[in-house]
């Protein structure tokens, strides 16, 4: 660059006296010119000056000006080049450079660089300005000087100008990366799916599975919601989450630890694959043929298996919904981890709570609640329009005796109630009842079933059940190519039963572990029968499975209870408070009934220590209530898959060993 410079230095004298002999010798060829005849051609007008001199001049005044001009352009380029070089190193240094706080020139630009690299581009363009005019004047010719780097002191200033925005930018936090695609994309954080990323990753150890869902917590079960975190004594519990089952071993309802699964933005690069779940996020959008999704924050994901398994939103009465903001806020609708943590702390400041609903959830928070009540001054009420608790599951008179149960745990208990009417009140909530009954209470829970969330069908082209709701998907569980649905969402049609849907937790599992296998290729048909369980406390509590309707006909058959009769004592039998993960292992095998004496069907004591409800069709058993007998399930399972008539249900009742103590 200095020889370009010396260079520039010693030619540009001679590009100036040469313009001025230019100039000369385009007047001195006008004038000559002019006395040409008209007939000369143009193109001669400018071969130069008269005289025998001429041609030289021009020669050497047309070489001076090629010089100067390859000169200038040669110096421009290798200008702006070394200027870029140097600013890239600048930049490497200050970025290898430990950040630290430094007080010097404080006010300085911050970005002293960036103009350097465009000065060689403006001195070019001045240059060929320079050129373009005649006049001689040195201020237009620019300083060779003015495009140089910055001076040492500006450099040494540098690291103190580029302090102060590392700070800024670390003070914003990154988002995670959300991978654009996956090849299993499981729609929804609860039981079904992860249960369903478990089987993938078992039949295919390398596979990437990403989990989205609305909700901010990892996947969980919900039971021990209404259960287990009720009877804690831990004050924190609703912080650590973590609860003792009936047997007394302690568990968290989390399926697994955070670090059994991987950060979003490392599913692409790991190289065993793995399970990462993006919360917080709500699939809002799907695009069946395009095989991706859209979250609500407008980011895609493509896939190239899906499932749906969003599970369901808790009913709420239109009564309450048209009662306005005032009573909504004072009502909860009991579903997820937030509406436990908000509930437990309202219960323990306020005077009383009413809950709507005698079906398992409303009765399991009635019972949990009640004994709270017991210690200090809670109020706690439940109505429901039926006769008893759980009047739409248990016959009659089974329901009358749980109702007397729930009583004893402290509760309330208004049957045959249908409200009218919700308002605000003096700082309380009425509940104006159908028949004149007024109710009043600070807070509501509404325990009055679940809808299942089908908001996907519409962009995803699905069809729902117009009887039961849901998803309708074939057996395998596959609603469309590649898409399948598992849990609540999902509308199946059971060979023995017809179509169904099921909103239990074993069900989850079961539809969750099969969608996840034909996911990889099983292509299995869905057969099981499902059950689920309720527990009024540690000491009376039910398994189920099949279709338990108390409008169908019963026979129940009860026997004297033991201590080992209790939800308590099948916890420490099966070692694990989920006694569906338990028992969804075992086959049942044709079982053998005992030679024991025929019991006698009892519906009429008052007295139901344990015993065994069936449900008939047709005079055929459809479901199966086993009361306060447990781990007997697969036989209750095989005996609806055989689909017999049964003459003598009391014989069929010997299979539960009911008896044997």
């Amino acid at each position: 660059m200095l020889k370009c410079r010396t260079v520039w230095k010693k030619l540009a004298p001679l590009a100036r006296a040469s313009s001025t002999a230019c100039r000369q010798n385009v007047r001195r060829t006008g004038l000559t010119n002019g006395r040409i005849p008209v007939l000369v051609p143009a193109a001669h007008m400018s071969t130069g000056q008269a005289g025998g001199g001429g041609g030289g001049e021009n020669t050497l005044y047309i070489a001076l000006v090629g010089a100067a001009c390859v000169a200038g352009g040669i110096y421009a380029y290798q200008t702006v080049k070394g200027d870029k070089q140097r600013y890239q190193e600048r930049i490497d240094e200050i970025s290898s450079r430990p950040l630290k706080a430094t007080a010097k020139d404080p006010d300085t630009p911050i970005q002293p660089e960036p103009p350097t690299a465009e000065a060689p581009e403006t001195a070019a363009v001045e240059a060929a300005e320079t050129e373009a005019v005649p006049e001689p004047e040195p201020e237009a010719a620019p300083s060779p000087e003015e495009p140089s780097p910055p001076t040492p002191d500006a450099e040494a200033a540098a690291p103190s100008e580029t302090t102060e925005p590392p700070p800024a930018v670390e003070a914003v936090p990154a988002l995670p990366k959300v991978p654009s695609h996956t090849p299993y994309l499981l729609i929804g954080g609860g039981t079904a799916s992860f249960a369903a990323a478990r089987s993938i990753r078992a039949r295919d150890p390398g596979a990437r599975v990403l989990i989205v869902t609305d909700e901010p917590d990892l996947p969980y079960m919900r039971p021990p919601l209404s259960k287990e975190l009720w009877f804690s004594d831990d004050p924190s519990v609703t912080e650590t989450l973590r609860f003792k089952q009936w047997n007394g071993k302690e568990r968290s309802i989390y399926f697994q630890p955070a670090s059994f699964y991987i950060n979003p933005e490392e599913l692409d690069s790991a190289e065993n694959g793995g399970v990462a779940v993006l919360t917080g996020k709500k699939v809002v959008h799907m695009d069946v043929r395009g095989n991706k999704v859209k979250l609500d924050d407008e980011t895609e994901i493509s896939y190239d298996k899906c499932l749906i398994a969003t599970g369901g939103v808790p009913r709420n009465l239109q009564v309450i919904e048209r009662a306005g903001d005032e009573v909504m806020t004072r009502t909860t609708l009991f579903r997820k981890v937030e509406d436990f943590k908000s509930l437990d702390k309202v219960s323990r400041n306020i005077k009383s709570i009413t809950i709507i609903g005698g079906g398992f959830l409303g009765s399991e928070l009635a019972c949990a609640l009640g004994r709270r009540s017991n210690e200090s001054d809670l109020e706690v009420i439940q109505m429901f329009p039926e006769k008893g608790n759980m009047g739409k599951v248990l016959p009659e008179y089974l329901s009358n005796w749980t109702t007397a149960k729930v009583k004893k745990e402290g509760v309330k208990v208004i049957s045959e109630a249908l409200v009218k009417s919700v308002t605000c009140k003096d700082d309380k909530l009425e509940i104006q009842l159908k028949d004149g009954r007024l109710v009043k209470t600070d807070h509501i829970v509404a325990a009055v079933g679940l809808e299942p969330n089908v908001d996907l069908a519409k962009s995803a082209g699905l069809e729902v059940d117009s009887d039961f709701g849901g998803y309708r998907v074939n057996a395998e569980l596959q609603a469309r190519s590649n898409i399948w649905v598992a849990g609540d969402a999902a509308c199946f049609y059971d060979i023995r039963l017809g179509r169904r849907r099921v909103e239990h937790h074993d069900h989850a599992v079961v539809s969750g572990r099969l969608a996840g296998e034909n996911m990889t290729g099983a292509n299995k048909p869905y057969w099981h029968q499902s059950m689920f369980w309720s527990d009024l406390g540690p000491d009376v509590g039910y398994e189920a499975i099949g279709i338990v309707d108390s409008s169908l006909p019963t026979v129940g058959v009860f026997a004297k209870a033991t201590a080992k009769d209790t939800p308590k004592a099948a916890t420490e039998e099966s070692g694990t408070g989920i006694r569906s993960e338990s028992e969804t292992e075992d086959t049942a095998t044709s079982p053998v009934a005992p030679a024991s004496p025929a019991p006698a069907v009892l519906q009429n004591k008052d007295d139901y220590g344990k015993g065994v409800i069936f449900y008939l069709r047709d005079k055929v058993v459809v479901g199966i209530i086993l009361w306060n007998v447990f781990n007997r399930m697969p036989i209750a399972r095989k005996i609806i898959k055989d689909g017999e008539e049964h003459a003598d249900l009391n014989e069929v009742a010997k299979l539960f060993n009911i008896h044997e103590d």
